[in-house]
């Protein structure tokens, strides 16, 4: 099963500051600030839902195809992908605009200031998927992610023009979207992923029902934190799946990635929708307990143990053939 994941990609530049925002900052000058500091440290980190959610897939051995916009500072990034079985050979890569960047400082009493650098990123509306799909002999799925919007709305009315089965996932970018756009991403998807959260306001924003979103899309594929996850199907009750035993809690970032890494994968296998749930849970634990969304590891062994563990033998004796 040929599964492209369609979205950002994009690096963190994170420091931290070691002193208090509020010390540097005089309350009558607020008009003109004018500051610099000295941070102590830098931590670089991969990101990008796109990448983060083609690098648990390549992790997991379902070679996905990432289509997104990078610049020409990418060549590194590529090389990491490349090398954890991720195609990247339908990158468009840009010649005037850097990857997306996100430079963030904190402080002492964890305020943050941040920016956000779209470059290559507004890109995305020019990739063709049809192209895509000559590239590597057709496509059984698209993901469309967080991304830019024009180049979402693209891809996603060429996969229906083309009959592409495609999963709408808006993730950050919902909160910029209005009830049209998001009318449009979501009619017709084979899937569509969000959090409680995000559920909520995509019925808020569409003016559309539970019933009558379920009536347009094949399943609803809801995360529920550490309660797990819930599918819901239009007719039939939903399947609801739990979350493995952390062994730690070290950073919640790129949860949801990594579980549509493991969702996604599931799919590619053909193992079903509670199976592909539980690698999906089980993935994101792995990534809940490391610093960093493409910092983990997957250690079959252990990951077949804590499988098992959560979900029982005959889960794990379905899902292990395909780790192997």
């Amino acid at each position: 099963m040929r599964i492209a994941v369609t979205g950002s990609i994009a690096t963190d530049h994170l420091m931290t500051f070691p002193g208090r925002f509020a010390d540097q900052l005089v309350a009558d000058q607020l008009h003109t600030v004018s500051l610099s500091f000295l941070v102590d440290n830098l931590d670089v980190r991969r990101g990008g839902v796109a990448a983060n959610i083609c690098f648990g897939m390549g992790l997991l051995g379902t070679e996905p195809i990432l289509v997104g916009a990078a610049g020409s500072d990418f060549d590194e990034y590529r090389a990491w992908l490349d090398r954890h079985g991720v195609d990247t050979g339908s990158v468009r890569i840009s010649e005037v605009l850097h990857t997306a960047r996100f430079v963030c400082t904190t402080d002492a009493d964890h305020n943050q200031i941040g920016s956000f650098y779209t470059g290559a990123m507004s890109e995305a509306r020019l990739i063709e998927l049809k192209a895509v799909a000559d590239r590597v002999g057709g496509l059984d799925l698209v993901s469309i992610g967080a991304d830019d919007p024009e180049g979402m709305l693209r891809h996603t009315e060429e996969c229906r023009s083309r009959g592409i089965p495609f999963a709408a996932d808006f993730s950050q970018q919902i909160a910029r979207m209005d009830g049209d756009e998001i009318r449009i991403l979501l009619d017709g998807a084979t899937y569509l992923f969000s959090n409680e959260y995000e559920k909520g306001l995509i019925e808020s924003k569409t003016g559309w029902t539970d019933e009558e979103i379920l009536a347009k899309v094949g399943h609803r594929v809801t995360t529920l934190g550490a309660r797990g996850v819930r599918i819901e199907r239009a007719g039939q009750d939903p399947i609801e799946v739990g979350c493995p035993e952390e062994e730690t809690k070290a950073d919640p970032t790129g949860v949801g990635d990594a579980f549509r890494a493991g969702f996604l994968s599931g799919l590619a296998w053909g193992v079903g929708l509670e199976r592909a749930a539980q690698v999906g849970c089980m993935l994101a634990t792995l990534v809940i307990e490391t610093v960093g969304t493409q910092e983990y590891t997957l250690r079959r062994a252990h990951f077949m143990d804590r499988f098992t563990k959560a979900y029982g033998q005959d889960a794990a004796a379905e899902v292990r053939t395909h780790l192997s």
